[in-house]
């Protein structure tokens, strides 16, 4: 239960973050991105900052990695560039 906690703030960051790029076409995007980071840094990089994953209980330490991975993930797809072609 404590993961939704998590993914519904990372899900109101995603969508503070797409107002504050003006990114309106691609909200769902930033949303699934930012529900993506929130998963991948509440279970990855938590062991590197030594504290506990998002599967545990609810704490501040896990919600501050957690929206750092987020945060991150979100604006390093809007930053990138549009027209890239993959070879």
């Amino acid at each position: 239960m404590n993961i939704l906690y998590y993914f519904f703030i990372a899900i109101v960051i995603g969508w503070v973050i797409t107002d504050l790029m003006h990114n309106r076409p691609s909200l769902l995007f930033n949303l699934l991105l930012a529900v993506l980071g929130a998963f991948l840094a509440g279970n990855f990089l938590t062991p590197y900052f030594h504290v506990r994953t998002i599967n545990s209980a609810f704490n501040f330490p896990t919600l501050g990695v957690t929206l750092l991975g987020t945060i991150i993930l979100v604006v390093i797809f809007n930053i990138s560039p549009r027209n890239r072609r993959i070879l």
